[in-house]
């Protein structure tokens, strides 16, 4: 994946959030504010236009996802910002200086984004938070069986089951914490844009891999 492919998926998750609003935002209702929908695509907006602008013609993939870090950040004011800020900021280190990404530096750059969001969230398995979507990434991503691109397709599946499991979690993080047992039987918001971050990477990275090999 080379740096403008790199920022292609940026602007495709942007694409796919923006898309996915209105579901996030009736998610949310049963949980939350109801704005989580919103939130993303406040944020991601935000990475859109540094990837229009000082992004242009960036080529360091570590610079790329540092600045969309921190973009988000500075747009979004809730919690989720600083989770993803972390997260990005944990992976542009993997990713640093390089122009052109390997499908296991892109394994590396999601472990350590998965350990970022960790490290700031403090969430365990179970507490109903985009952490039960990335904890089985992270497993999938470091099993010792298969090769780079069956690890990613096995830890897409694993987004789409975790995002799922969710639906029978009690919550334990942030606002929906507060409903205790009333939160089951919904699924998580924020687990749920995750799944679709993660899996349109996957996506886009399995493709490309494709068509190059083709080629």
């Amino acid at each position: 994946m080379q740096a403008e492919e790199w920022k292609n998926y940026f602007k495709t998750a942007h694409s796919v959030l923006e898309e996915n609003k209105t579901y996030l935002c009736e998610l949310d209702r049963a949980l939350g504010d109801g704005d989580h929908g919103i939130t993303m695509s406040i944020g991601w907006k935000a990475v859109q236009e540094a990837l229009d602008s000082k992004l242009a013609d960036e080529t360091d993939c570590g610079k790329i996802a540092m600045t969309a870090g921190r973009s988000f950040l500075s747009a979004v004011g809730s919690s989720v910002g600083p989770l993803y800020a972390s997260g990005f900021m944990a992976g542009a280190k993997t990713v640093k200086n390089k122009t052109e990404l390997s499908m296991e530096d892109m394994r590396q750059f999601w472990i350590e984004f998965t350990n970022g969001v960790q490290e700031r969230s403090q969430a365990e398995p179970g507490d109903k938070t985009m952490m039960d979507v990335l904890y089985p990434v992270q497993a999938a991503l470091c099993s010792e069986e298969g090769t780079v691109e069956q690890k990613f397709q096995q830890a897409s599946e694993a987004a789409k089951d975790g995002m799922e499991a969710t639906k029978e979690m009690s919550s334990k993080k942030g606002r929906s914490s507060r409903l205790g047992e009333r939160s089951v039987g919904h699924q998580d918001p924020g687990a749920t844009s995750m799944q679709l971050l993660f899996s349109t990477f996957v996506t886009e990275a399995l493709n490309l891999k494709t068509v190059k090999e083709e080629y």
